[in-house]
């Protein structure tokens, strides 16, 4: 276990398997009638109750400053209410898997993100990784789905919000860490504060009725509060260790996860152009993540 929480790479296939598992537990759930912010809501209240408990009983308890407070609440927002509200909205409309493929432009995003912030410069490599990543993005996008069930383009640009959102949360994790700050902690401050956003914004948008169709997917509310409980502990470790760009490739296996289960096991279909935009974008981010490493060794090379 101690080996795997000091590996960047046993965290981010971990991290991104649990994460790919959300697409087909939320596709069950808003089959079933459950609305998309109140499912955005089981994951981020089940996961920072669970997380909660877990550092209470080490004796630890989670501090409240006005820094740690500003990074609860900006987190929530844009690291996990909005992209789970978009992705749990769109997923009815375009597909678990295809929803999924949104994922693995989060790389690219989070690099231009970085570029833009003067985070981090890129080279020729990196500007090449960009246009690929791109090019598959468009080819993804113009199959608008399953095949044979082409959604309308509003939900095909909800569904590229996702990674958007995604990339914003990794830079200003990594920006505003709060010093001293461990991940668990930070999971559960950020996910009830995720929760308490929600929950104003379902009470007043449709009421308690809302919550009436998640007894109809108990088992389903289980497992999704259990893979997404043990996915954030890995992801703040991942953060720590790997950093934003490197955490934004759980995505990639995320992608993987589900497309496969939504092929496997929930029988959805989707066009050769929508696999191979799938492999271009991963070739996009295999270019940019070389172009980084690149870059990293460079830079430790002139430090030495």
């Amino acid at each position: 276990m101690k080996f795997l929480w000091d590996s960047a790479l046993g965290l981010l296939v971990v991290t991104g398997g649990l994460l790919g598992l959300t697409l087909p537990f939320g596709k069950l759930a808003t089959a079933a009638g459950v609305p998309a912010m109140v499912w955005a809501f089981v994951i981020s209240l089940g996961a920072g109750g669970v997380l909660l408990l877990a550092l209470l009983l080490r004796g630890q308890r989670v501090k409240l400053t006005p820094h740690r407070l500003r990074y609860f609440f900006i987190t929530a927002a844009v690291s996990y209410a909005f992209p789970n509200l978009l992705m749990f909205s769109a997923i009815p409309h375009l597909g678990a898997g295809y929803t999924g493929i949104m994922f693995t432009l989060s790389p690219v995003v989070t690099l231009v993100f970085s570029i833009l912030l003067g985070v981090r410069r890129p080279n020729l490599l990196g500007v090449a990784g960009i246009a690929v990543g791109f090019i598959g993005a468009v080819m993804v996008a113009m199959t608008r789905g399953e095949a044979g069930q082409p959604a309308e383009f509003f939900w095909v640009a909800v569904g590229l919000l996702v990674p958007v959102s995604l990339a914003a949360g990794n830079i200003y994790r990594t920006v505003d860490w709060p010093e001293g700050t461990g991940p668990i902690e930070l999971a559960v401050g950020s996910h009830l504060a995720s929760a308490t956003m929600l929950l104003a914004g379902i009470l007043a948008l449709f009421g308690v009725k809302a919550f009436a169709p998640l007894g109809d997917v108990s088992l389903v509310a289980a497992g999704q509060v259990a893979s997404a409980s043990a996915m954030f502990v890995f992801f703040f470790r991942l953060q720590a260790v790997g950093g934003p760009v490197y955490l934004s490739q759980i995505g990639y296996v995320a992608a993987a996860v589900g497309l496969f289960a939504g092929t496997i096991f929930l029988g959805e279909h989707y066009q050769l152009l929508t696999w191979a935009g799938a492999v271009i974008i991963t070739a996009g981010v295999f270019i940019t993540t070389r172009a980084q490493n690149q870059a990293r060794a460079k830079a430790q090379s002139q430090a030495a």
